[in-house]
């Protein structure tokens, strides 16, 4: 079901975005407008796209490892506290620094405000992360969405001049069952039937790789005369700035907290990495498109710097763990000739 945004509350922003925007081609300014069919083919397929990552992800949990970590709940507690306390609070300030309209600041806020993402995994193993945590704080973090997403928003959102009743709360506590079904779904793949996991991940992959050729074509398609209204140094920053906030303050909390150096990597990796396929489903099938216009694109720029930022970092400290090493080793064997040399 679309959202119906009060068009009194958005004019501001909608005038805002498109005011003295030119159009190529015609010289006029005008509203993101997609034929019905190509929208409907593009909704189809994000929702597509979302639904295998959370299968794939669901195939990857175990229930025994999921016991394991709520029987010892810390390590969670502080992800989730850093997932939905950091990134939001980082795209409410983010969006009033940079003084947003209403558009930018509802899909920034959107994207801030969902949970960790499968890529997370991935990095959390490039950093050497615990994998155990890593994978049961982006199962727990879809689960926990399902009410705090909606909560996050309403409250953010009182911040923002015309966005107090313009969030479709409905469709995006929709958008996060139909997260929830997949991956439980995944799970019980990978417990009732661990053989069919294999083929289950590899097809999934397979499809998920044909499918975002076909959205990024088609979304091309559909917004290849506004594109640039994506490309604003104001989403940029946000999109530069969000993930790597994530990253630095996840960790510095897991610090704080207590949590060893392995796990607070992980923390910060979970924390910076959001589920940018939800996102991109929240704004493409959640808005009509003659409201969120081309914003529905924000999260591929996002994506870009989460993957950049978080393969920096794993750069980093590979780079960091191949120097240290050798000065370690260095160090020990001149340890051992001391204690040879003080032996009679």
């Amino acid at each position: 079901m679309k959202a119906t945004m009060n068009l009194t509350e958005v004019n501001e922003g909608l005038a805002n975005i498109y005011n003295g925007n030119v159009s190529e081609g015609n010289g006029s300014t005008s509203i993101l407008s997609i034929p019905l069919a190509l929208n409907k083919v593009l909704d189809i397929f994000v929702i597509i796209i979302l639904l295998i990552t959370m299968i794939s992800l669901g195939c990857t949990m175990e229930i025994s490892k999921i016991k394991n970590h709520l029987l010892k709940p810390k390590g969670i507690a502080i992800a989730l506290l850093a997932q939905f306390g950091i990134m939001p609070l980082t795209a409410f300030c983010l969006g009033k620094i940079l003084q947003m309209d209403p558009i930018k600041a509802v899909t920034v806020l959107i994207c801030g405000c969902c949970p960790g993402g499968s890529l997370s995994n991935i990095f959390s193993l490039a950093i050497k992360g615990d994998m155990n945590l890593s994978i049961v704080m982006t199962t727990c973090s879809s689960f926990m969405a399902l009410g705090l997403m909606p909560l996050l928003l309403y409250l953010f959102c009182q911040g923002f001049t015309g966005l107090q009743n313009a969030v479709p709360y409905s469709s995006i506590i929709t958008a996060l069952v139909l997260t929830l079904v997949p991956c439980a779904i995944g799970i019980g793949i990978n417990h009732y039937k661990p053989n069919y996991t294999p083929v289950v991940k590899k097809t999934g992959v397979s499809i998920l790789i044909m499918s975002a050729i076909i959205v990024a074509i088609l979304s091309g398609i559909a917004v290849k005369n506004m594109i640039w209204m994506i490309l604003t140094p104001d989403m940029l920053s946000v999109a530069a700035l969000m993930p790597l906030s994530g990253f630095m303050l996840g960790y510095v909390i897991s610090i704080i907290c207590g949590l060893s150096p392995q796990c607070s990597r992980t923390v910060a990796m979970e924390t910076g990495c959001q589920n940018i396929q939800l996102c991109a489903v929240i704004l493409k099938v959640a808005f009509s498109p003659e409201i969120i216009g081309p914003m529905f694109l924000f999260p591929l720029i996002y994506i870009t710097f989460q993957c950049t930022e978080a393969l920096i970092l794993a750069g980093c400290f590979r780079c960091y763990q191949t120097f240290k090493r050798p000065a370690e080793d260095a160090y020990n064997s001149v340890d051992i000739k001391q204690v040879e040399l003080k032996q009679p």
